[in-house]
């Protein structure tokens, strides 16, 4: 696996290095001993879905707060999305800027999305499904949100919004 260091710390674009042969080919997507070299979490308890069946659907901007804080390692199986994370670390020199990838079934590239970030994504195509490992257990009650339009992030997203939850629309803008 290749890791490349995004311009958040700590946040980082995994691309699998596949062996192909005639057959096809065969690529890790997860080596917990790489990932601790990385510094990265390598305990993930839980792992989700997303299926999204419209292009432009908007899922996010979701994150939990401590002590149920998650680390999340995201990647598209089906279709493509545009994956967007912000940093919430209000000690981290990037606090609340943002970064965004294109993840796709054909480029196979993961997001490792640290603790303290807000996540979400629009689809890009039609019937796009998303994979997650995350490491912590899912608690209703530290589960939050930051509006995916807050002027003061600028997220730009690629597509007009056609779809999107009431709670993710809702989400209170954040304080000056």
């Amino acid at each position: 696996m290749q890791f490349t260091q995004t311009g958040l710390k700590g946040a980082y674009i995994i691309d699998p290095e596949p062996r192909e042969d005639a057959r096809g080919f065969f690529a890790r997507t997860f080596c917990a001993r790489e990932f601790k070299e990385q510094g990265l979490e390598t305990d993930f308890v839980q792992c989700s879905v997303s299926m999204n069946r419209m292009r432009g659907t908007l899922r996010g901007m979701h994150y939990q707060l401590p002590p149920a804080s998650e680390a999340k390692l995201v990647r598209c199986t089906a279709g493509a999305i545009h994956d967007v994370i912000v940093d919430l670390r209000r000690d981290s020199r990037t606090y609340l800027q943002h970064f965004g990838v294109d993840l796709t079934a054909q480029n196979r590239r993961a997001l490792y999305v640290p603790e303290m970030f807000a996540h979400g994504f629009q689809t890009l195509e039609d019937d796009t499904e998303i994979f997650y490992q995350i490491s912590e257990f899912y608690a209703p009650d530290k589960s939050t949100g930051v509006r995916f339009d807050d002027p003061k992030l600028g997220i730009l997203w690629p597509l007009p919004i056609v779809a999107i939850a009431d709670k993710d629309r809702t989400w209170p803008l954040l304080q000056s």
